[in-house]
C-alpha cells in the first residue's frame, strides 16, 4: 500500500498564500491570519471593525490600524471591492466580480445583486481625459414594517 500525501487537502494557509502571491503581496503574519478570516468564509461584506473584532475573537492579535492597512492593500492589488455607502462608511468585498449591492440602511448590512439584474438606459460620456472603469450601483433599502391596521 503507497503511502502518498493527499493533494487534495491543502494545508490551513496554503489557499490564502496562494492569494497572496498571485496578488504580489508577501504574505506576512497578519496578512496570512487576515486572509484566512476573509477568504476562507466565501463571499461576504465586512467593515474594518467587524475584521477586527473578528480577528480578536480568533486569538488573532492586530492593531485596527493594521487592519485597515491590510484591507486597502488587499484592495489595491485586486483581491477585494471597496464598497463606499456613505462618507466615512466603507465595506470590503470579497467577491470581485462585477456586481451590484442592496445596502439596508436600518442594520448597515449588504446584499450582493447580480450585474445582470440592473440595465442601465444611458451612461454619460465620460470626459476626454479618463475611461469608465466600472459601474457600481448601491440600491439603498429600509426594511418593510407590516401594517396590521385593521
Amino acid at each position: 500500500m503507497s503511502m502518498t500525501p493527499d493533494t487534495n487537502r491543502d494545508r490551513p494557509f496554503s489557499q490564502t498564500l496562494r492569494r497572496l502571491k498571485d496578488a504580489g503581496l508577501r504574505p506576512t503574519r497578519q496578512r496570512l491570519a487576515l486572509g484566512k478570516l476573509l477568504f476562507d468564509a466565501g463571499d461576504r461584506h465586512v467593515t474594518a471593525e467587524q475584521l477586527h473584532v473578528e480577528a480578536a475573537d480568533m486569538g488573532i492579535k492586530v492593531s485596527l490600524a493594521t487592519v485597515y492597512n491590510t484591507l486597502n492593500q488587499f484592495t489595491e492589488s485586486g483581491l477585494m471591492r471597496e464598497v463606499v455607502v456613505a462618507p466615512g462608511k466603507s465595506y470590503f468585498d470579497t467577491n470581485i466580480e462585477d456586481h451590484h449591492h442592496f445596502f439596508y440602511e436600518d442594520d448597515g448590512s449588504l446584499k450582493d445583486i447580480p450585474r445582470d439584474a440592473i440595465a442601465l438606459a444611458a451612461m454619460p460620456e465620460a470626459p476626454a481625459d479618463a475611461e469608465v472603469a466600472r459601474v457600481d450601483v448601491i440600491v439603498r433599502l429600509r426594511r418593510a414594517v407590516d401594517n396590521q391596521s385593521q
